[in-house]
């Protein structure tokens, strides 16, 4: 997979590749007519990961998480006026913030899903070698929308976004919206559950195959699709269950677990971040790390220009609000967060942070400063390719941010959580099974196995577990929870720190007013400007 990855970006070029500026182009869309060997296919499979090539930075560096700015978790790091716009729900179709280039990629990647679907069934080659192409085209086609179906869709006033087959013919890609997002979710599943039948078990790829699809991937995916539903229509939570019962009954080679250091079990949520760890048993669905391709996201979001060490960005960090909802005594606040008054090895360097030198100078900062008060915290749980400074672990352009880490897209802790989550709202708070699994999650975090499995106590778990990952999102989590008029309508808090005789001391300080929340309008986002091209029938989502 890793060879893959490094060709992606040439595959690109290649004329076996639909692509489209316009995601209702329907000459480009059509199935191709020039693939003859298998070599045609695999180039285009790698083209499925086009999206995590390095020079999608706008999809897989900062992309999507322009919209977690809207939860409770997170504020800018920077002064960012379109980041300001997206948070407050002022956010214009045009707005430039790379997140517009998710609506153009995954429909090109939807594209890809549907030539492979439509052509490579019908040509003269291996059967397995089909099978195994088909399941990883239907695997990225339900990828694909599920990644902003939750995002743009919705069951009024708005609808779902456009569905495009394989089975769409050109003069019908240009239709109304679906009436309801769940025809979006219905078919994403369908699609998770097409590939699960077909694609190969985890441990049937071979070495240079690690990084693709494969059955547990699909089903887990089918999971989240459904509990997305499940805001719309609480049968969707027998689909979770369902779904996340295949990933979880899995045995041998394939079974899944959480991640436990054998050595130093209070370190085992710290070093579940490690790149040892990017194949272990939790992690399901990645994103190869590479110090030369791949996700920026690990670095995006650390503190601005990294003390002039590297050029981390600094655009996502931690709300005290989040800091606060660890429990005493939780080792994940610790692994998520960096407070000032921590240490962190960074570069090669033991970094103070918030520290003040005996003069009283500022030394180490963040990147919110006012003469010698640094203020905030920082997100410190993906910064493990950055601690000894070996440019094996990051790129030696020293702004790229590529790094070794897998981006993990999806865990089995999060099935975990899935499945609790339908275990309570189906059968009741307190439901024995739910208490397992979140007792579970709890002590590998180094709490008491006390849950009592109600939804408060899921929702926080769920939100201190799945902080800042990719994918799992907190600001859907609290819209379909229907927290979102309280959650989203508060002030946001972080801390300032400054030296105070030879010591660091914070200050709690208010970091965004409260702002207005619309529950009709906003719970999507504008669909971007570019997106209408070419189109009559496709409309903006109201508010907009």
């Amino acid at each position: 997979m890793k060879k893959i990855l490094i060709i992606a970006s040439l595959a690109l070029c290649c004329s076996l590749l639909a692509s489209c500026e316009d995601f209702l182009d329907t000459k480009k869309y059509g199935a191709k007519t020039d693939w003859e060997t298998q070599e045609d296919v695999e180039k285009a499979l790698v083209a499925l990961f086009s999206f995590n090539t390095n020079d999608s930075e706008g999809v897989t560096g900062r992309g999507i998480t322009w919209f977690e700015c809207c939860s409770d978790d997170m504020t800018v790091g920077r002064p960012q006026g379109e980041a300001e716009d997206i948070r407050n729900f002022r956010m214009s179709p045009s707005n430039g913030r790379d997140v517009k280039n998710n609506w153009k990629i995954m429909y090109e990647v939807n594209a890809k899903a549907n030539n492979i679907i439509k052509v490579v069934p019908t040509m003269n080659l291996d059967n397995a070698f089909k099978t195994k192409a088909t399941g990883t085209a239907y695997f990225f086609r339900g990828f694909a929308m599920l990644w902003l179906s939750p995002y743009y869709g919705d069951n009024g006033p708005n609808g779902g976004i456009p569905i495009i087959l394989d089975t769409t013919e050109p003069a019908a890609m240009d239709s109304p919206r679906p009436a309801s997002v769940l025809q979006n979710y219905d078919q994403i599943i369908e699609d998770f559950r097409a590939a699960g039948e077909i694609l190969p078990y985890y441990s049937q790829l071979s070495a240079d195959q690690i990084g693709l699809p494969h059955k547990a991937a699909a089903w887990a995916y089918a999971a989240r699709a459904a509990l997305y539903a499940s805001m719309y229509d609480a049968k969707y939570y027998d689909v979770v269950i369902e779904m996340c019962d295949k990933v979880m009954n899995m045995t041998g080679a394939d079974k899944r677990s959480l991640y436990v250091d054998s050595s130093d079990k209070s370190k085992s949520f710290a070093n579940l971040w490690r790149k040892e760890q990017n194949h272990s048993s939790e992690y399901i669905f990645s994103l190869e790390g590479s110090n030369t391709n791949g996700a920026r996201y690990h670095g995006v979001s650390f503190v601005n220009a990294g003390w002039g060490f590297y050029n981390t960005w600094g655009y996502y960090t931690p709300s005290l609000e989040l800091y606060k909802a660890f429990e005493e005594g939780d080792t994940r606040r610790d692994a998520t967060i960096l407070s000032p008054g921590q240490h962190i090895q960074f570069m090669g360097q033991d970094i103070l942070f918030g520290g003040y030198s005996p003069d009283g100078s500022v030394y180490s900062i963040t990147s919110r400063t006012t003469a010698h008060v640094s203020a905030g915290m920082v997100l410190r749980k993906f910064m493990s390719p950055w601690e000894t400074g070996s440019y094996s672990e990051v790129s030696n352009l020293r702004d790229k941010l590529w790094n070794s880490l897998n981006c993990c897209l999806m865990r089995y802790a999060d099935v975990m959580l899935m499945k609790a989550e339908a275990l309570i709202w189906t059968k009741g708070e307190g439901d024995g099974e739910a208490k397992e699994l979140l007792n579970d999650i709890r002590e590998r975090a180094g709490l008491p196995r006390n849950s009592q499995a109600t939804k408060a106590q899921l929702q926080n778990e769920r939100r201190c577990e799945l902080a800042f990952e990719f994918q799992p999102s907190r600001f859907v989590d609290v819209i379909r929870w229907g927290l979102a008029p309280t959650l989203l309508t508060t002030p946001l808090h972080s801390v300032i720190s400054k030296g105070q005789d030879g010591r660091i001391v914070t200050e709690e300080v208010e970091v965004y007013p409260a702002r207005t929340y619309n529950p009709t309008y906003n719970k999507v986002f504008p669909i971007p400007e570019r997106a209408f091209t070419g189109t009559e029938n496709l409309t903006q989502n109201k508010g907009y």
